[in-house]
């Protein structure tokens, strides 16, 4: 579990202080993952993985830009599809996120 937590090998951040924190569990696109208490939702994405999500037009990746939630680069979704914006939104315990809209239900 602890190496879930640290640095992964396509991790866009590397994690070098604090890494004593409590750990905390949560869900991205169906995948139990783990973060530290006290990050962003961004950082716990990107010390798993090098993007946040995808563009949903071109398609590009994105990993975050301003960091104060004035860009929305870092928009992901919780699993009922509603969005936050991952760079200032803290990772709580179980949370389920997604790194693309979830489909309605009904939808195709």
């Amino acid at each position: 579990m602890v190496q879930n937590v640290r640095n992964q090998h396509d991790a866009q951040l590397v994690r070098v202080a604090e890494t004593s924190r409590e750990i905390v569990r949560f869900y991205l696109d169906g995948v139990e993952c783990f973060g530290l208490a006290g990050d962003s939702v961004l950082t716990a994405i990107l010390t798993r993985q090098s993007r946040v999500r995808n563009t949903e037009f071109s398609h590009e990746p994105r990993a975050g830009f301003c960091m104060i939630g004035a860009c929305q680069d870092c928009w992901v979704w919780y699993e009922d599809g509603s969005r936050l914006r991952a760079c200032t939104t803290r990772l709580r315990a179980d949370v389920r996120l997604c790194t693309a809209a979830p489909l309605a239900e009904g939808v195709l």
